[in-house]
This record gives structure tokens, sequence and C-alpha cells, in this order.
């Protein structure tokens, strides 16, 4: 009898690999450096592995975590869709993949197949961020020079950036769409006008924005409800080009936008708080301290505005490999009931939620014409690996907003006074 032991691996195409794995068809074209294909010729979609590094990536990281480190190396190229804007990919991807877990048996011969010496993960590509000692000393996560850490790595990247992928409303959170042929720039607008007539704003008012970004409320609530506002965000380079701002439109006796942690925002008294797109980075252990500080601030029938991304459900989530690797560090996700549940066991009454996950996925699209439209010079603000990061999410969070894998909420909360009594009328005007 023959050892199996001193058995001669098999070798076996990257080709074939990829067919065994997809046993129903592979749906896009895919090529790789050694000569072998699968995939049907005509598809609109063709990846092409360049490369062993390349293929260790993928090996050694199956997913998208994987996946992304190949495309953003430039191991693995994509061509059929811009890369600026590749949602057409991604739907493909994502929806007709047919990708089946192999049996152990089944994956230890594609392993020998390869080759042993694939399975060496190489140094992931230099945008992707993750903490050495995270999973070691998980306690310190959101902690205040952490979260700093976190921000800096995705908000920090370039202004100019910015510019070219938000346009001139430089606004990185969910637009609401007044109709579906609203410019980006109309439904930002509408956005903080939602906002703040949800928030009841009227001139003199005191307005507390927390994750303020590059001051887009802030700007709105002073220039167009006469209130006093003060922004705090913890990235340096937004909170420079928010003052700027604030200097240009005229507002800087009645608005500011701070750099530095909320938690150290000492003033009170405001009339309303809001929060646009900062839940996100929190931390679910600490909504109990995030939304007792807004509480803190507010008068007796002042109002809170949270707006987030939110799942669909009420389960505690990480943001999955990519999106944490490579865009919010430390992002967590829960569903709108945990939010609503955390204000209400502080004290605070809820008066109103709405989810606008279409108007996500329409304002991501926005963003991706953005990207694609001004690639060359974004590529060369911050090269191409991290225009692509860009491109790949963006155009992966537009459809999950479409597939309902993730929403945004908005939840409008108030401040009772002594005796319970919340002052809010029986016909709040957003709604007339």
């Amino acid at each position: 009898m023959t050892s199996t032991m001193h058995r001669p691996e098999t070798k076996i195409s990257i080709g074939e690999a990829i067919s065994r794995l997809m046993p129903d068809g592979v749906p896009f074209r895919f090529t790789a450096y050694d000569g072998s294909s699968a995939g049907p010729e005509d598809s609109m979609v063709h990846l092409h592995l360049e490369n062993e590094r390349g293929l260790s990536y993928l090996v050694t990281a199956p997913g998208d975590l994987g996946m992304a480190r190949a495309y953003v190396s430039g191991d693995l190229t994509l061509s059929g869709v811009h890369p600026g804007n590749p949602y057409e990919a991604m739907v493909l991807l994502q929806r007709e993949s047919g990708f089946k877990i192999p049996s152990p048996a089944e994956a230890l011969r594609i392993a020998r197949g390869l080759g042993w010496s694939k399975f060496r993960p190489p140094p992931p590509p230099p945008q992707e961020a993750l903490p050495k000692w995270r999973r070691l000393v998980e306690g310190f996560r959101h902690s205040k020079t952490r979260d700093a850490e976190a921000i800096h790595h995705h908000y920090d990247v370039s202004n100019r950036f910015y510019e070219m992928v938000l346009g001139p409303s430089m606004t990185y959170t969910c637009a609401c769409f007044p109709t579906e042929s609203a410019t980006l720039e109309e439904a930002q607008h509408a956005k903080y006008d939602l906002v703040a007539r949800k928030l009841g704003l009227q001139p003199g008012m005191r307005l507390l924005d927390i994750g303020s970004g590059w001051g887009g409320m802030v700007r709105h609530a002073a220039k167009h409800y006469g209130a006093e506002v003060v922004g705090v965000t913890l990235s340096r380079e937004q909170a420079a080009w928010a003052q700027d701002a604030i200097k240009r439109d005229g507002l800087d006796h009645v608005a500011e936008v701070r750099f530095g942690d909320y938690r150290d925002v000492h003033d009170a008294g405001f009339d309303a708080v809001s929060s646009i797109g900062l839940t996100e980075h929190i931390g679910i252990k600490n909504y109990p301290a995030y939304f007792t500080f807004m509480r803190d601030k507010l008068v007796p029938g002042g109002r809170l505005l949270n707006h987030c991304i939110t799942r669909p459900d009420n389960t505690v989530a990480d943001t999955g490999a990519f999106i944490d690797r490579y865009v919010f560090p430390d992002g967590e996700l829960t569903g709108s009931g945990r939010i609503i549940t955390e204000m209400q066991n502080i004290g605070l009454e809820v008066r109103h939620e709405e989810n606008l996950r279409e108007h996500y996925a329409l304002t991501l699209k926005g963003w991706c014409e953005n990207l694609e439209a001004n690639w060359d010079e974004c590529v060369r603000e911050v090269g191409e690996g991290t225009a692509k990061v860009w491109g790949l999410y963006m155009a992966g969070s537009r459809l999950s907003f479409e597939r309902n894998e993730i929403q945004l909420h908005q939840v409008l909360a108030v401040k009772p006074d002594a005796d319970g009594d919340a002052r809010f009328p029986l016909r709040p005007t957003w709604l007339s």
C-alpha cells in the first residue's frame, strides 16, 4: 500500500479553484497570472489576479477583507466599471456570486493544489488601520485617545478630496431628497432644514451640534434660523475648514466649530442638541453616558435629534472587517429600538422617529458619481489606493441601504421639566 503521506500534491490552476468554490457557475470573468480563467468571456465585470501576493491576500483572508486588500494594493484589478463607482460590479458580486463554503476535505484539496506557500499572509496595504493592541486591550476602545485616532484615520484624509466627493455642502451624512430628481446640494439643504424644524429652532436659541464635521448644521442653523451655535469635532482638518466657512459667511459672531472631544464641552443651557452621524463611532456600551451627556446640556423642554446609521434589528454587531479596517475603525451599529430604549432609560421622552435608508442610498449614489467625475484629481490628492477604498466603501454601502441591510434613523426626543411636561406642540411644524 502506498502511504498517503508521500503522495504528490495535485496542482490546480487558480481558475479551477475559483470554479470549485462557485459550483453553480462564476457569473463574472476571472483571469489570473497563471494563464487560467473562469466565467463568461462576455461578462461586463472582469477581475484579473495580477500576481502571487494577490492570491495570498485572497486565501489568507477569505471574503471582503482579502478582496479589498488585493484590490487596494493593485494585485486584483477590476475592469468594466469605473473604480470610483463600482456599484454595478458590487451588485453582481454580492447578489449573484454563488460562492459555496467548501467541505474541510475539499478546502484541503484546493489548498494543496494551489500550494502551501500561498498561505503565508503578506503585510496589509498601508491604507489598512488596526491598532496592534486592539484585541488584547479591548477596554481602551472609545477612550478619548483611541477615538481621536479613529476619527483622524477617516476624516483627516484631505479637505480637498472631500470637497470633490461631497460637493459644495461638504456634508458627509445622509441627505433628505424632497424628490428623486433633487440635486445632492438641494437634498443636503433639505436634511439640515428638517433637523432644524424638528428641533423647533427659532432666533436666539442655543444649539449644540456634536460631531459637527465641516459645520454644515452649524452654519445652516445660524444662517437660516438665527440660532447661536456651538459645534465640536474630533477632526482638526474639519474644524479648520468649518471655521473658515463660518467666517466667509459672516457668522462668526453667532457660530463656532471647536476641535476637540464632545465630552470636553462644558457649556450648558442649550435649547437643542443635534448629533448627526456621530453615534456610529460611540460604542454601544457607551450609549447611556452619551445620551446622558446630551440630556444634561439641555434646558427643560429642550429637544435632542439623533441621526445615525442603524441595523434593521436590535442585535449588536460591528461593521465588518473591511469597514472596520479601512473606513470606520471601532464602528458599531445597532437598531433604532436600542437607541430609543437608551434615550428613554435616561429620562428623555421620545416623540418621533423615522427611517431614511432610501435617502442614504441616493446620497451615496451622488457621492460615487462625484468621485468618478473627479477621479484623476482625487487620485492625485490621496493616492489611488485610498481612492479605491472610497469607491468600494460607498458603492457597497449604497447596495446595503437598498437591500435593507442597514438603515438611517432620526430619533427626536425631549427633556421633560420637573413636572414631566415635554412642552411639545400638538401638531409639529415639520409634519404640516
